[in-house]
């Protein structure tokens, strides 16, 4: 889910303006082609750092063209070249481990993002051109998430260890969120700007109004006409942000309004066709509930594993 998610929300939503984001940066052109920092011999060009640095640019609503900006700037582009370090360090971690992604596999997320908006692969790549973004570009992108996803499992998600005792005592508190999820979709709803959200929210809380109709009429997120349906949830792809905020969700409910990606926006958890809440029995709530114990432990792993790499690495930062 998460490869789709952010497909849908990151490019809809931020690669079309990268360009004027770029432009403001213009007045620091010569800079450019410096070198932000070489990791284990790895450069990374001033350039693909300010390229990386746009969408946290934009939902800061900081312009790096700004003298009275700059702290705010140097903050931003500080913390995604922190995160294009660990990206080579793990690509890095990927080579040891003998790790790879075969291209079936980037054609597999590829057709998920397609079936998830529901595009033919001409009207894909319309997209994709629209968005100024190739396909080598995405599929690149892809594979960098697929090769991390595999090494983290491999470094990480094996050292995590739930016990039978936390799952027990995690179901006796929380028997009554115990739900079966599987088959669930979720449905996003992206405000336009010019639209009341706070009113439109209250009207889907009272009921005055469906989701799907206010979709329909004021969403600027995909799959509108299909009232923002974004497909299964796939739970064991959720990243924290996502998973905190539906495992809280049963299904039919909305949350509040949020912000993403800088705009006003909500989700619905529901299943296609309806249906009863049905309550998982213990032995059956055993796997969701692993997961559940099982992401906060991770995280602590992943720091511990990230602080290893860095400690192993040579590093030379040159902003």
């Amino acid at each position: 889910m998460r490869a789709s998610r952010e497909f849908n929300v990151r490019k809809t939503l931020i690669l079309a303006l990268v360009i004027c984001f770029m432009t403001a940066f213009g007045a620091q052109a010569a800079q450019i082609n410096k070198v932000a920092a070489v990791v284990n011999g790895q450069v990374i060009t001033m350039f693909d750092l300010q390229k990386n640095a746009v969408p946290d640019l934009m939902r800061a609503r900081i312009n790096p063209n700004d003298p009275a900006q700059a702290k705010a700037v140097d903050a931003v582009l500080r913390k995604a070249l922190d995160g294009m370090i660990m990206d080579i360090l793990v690509a890095q971690e990927a080579k040891r481990l003998k790790v790879s992604i075969s291209s079936s596999e980037i054609d597999s997320e590829i057709t998920k993002i397609m079936k998830g908006n529901n595009l033919t692969k001409k009207q894909f790549e319309e997209r994709l051109a629209q968005q100024k973004t190739s396909v080598s570009e995405l599929r690149g992108n892809i594979e960098k998430g697929l090769i991390r996803q595999r090494v983290m499992a491999m470094e990480v998600g094996r050292r995590v260890v739930v016990t039978p005792d936390e799952i027990k005592a995690y179901y006796d508190a929380h028997k009554d969120t115990m739900y079966d999820r599987s088959g669930l979709h979720m449905a996003l709803l992206v405000y336009h700007p010019n639209a009341n959200a706070a009113a439109l929210a209250a009207q889907i809380k009272s009921g005055a109004v469906s989701f799907e109709e206010v979709v329909r009429k004021y969403s600027i997120a995909p799959n509108k006409e299909n009232g923002g349906d974004m497909g299964a949830v796939e739970w064991d792809k959720l990243n924290p942000e996502w998973e905190a905020r539906l495992t809280s969700m049963k299904p039919g409910d909305v949350t509040d309004i949020f912000e993403l990606q800088g705009r006003k926006a909500q989700v619905r958890l529901y299943r296609p066709g309806g249906g009863e809440i049905k309550m998982l029995t213990f032995e059956q709530a055993k796997p969701m509930i692993d997961g559940i114990l099982r992401q906060p432990k991770a995280m602590e792993r992943f720091e511990d594993y990230t602080n290893q790499l860095r400690s192993r690495a040579v590093i030379d930062i040159r902003m």
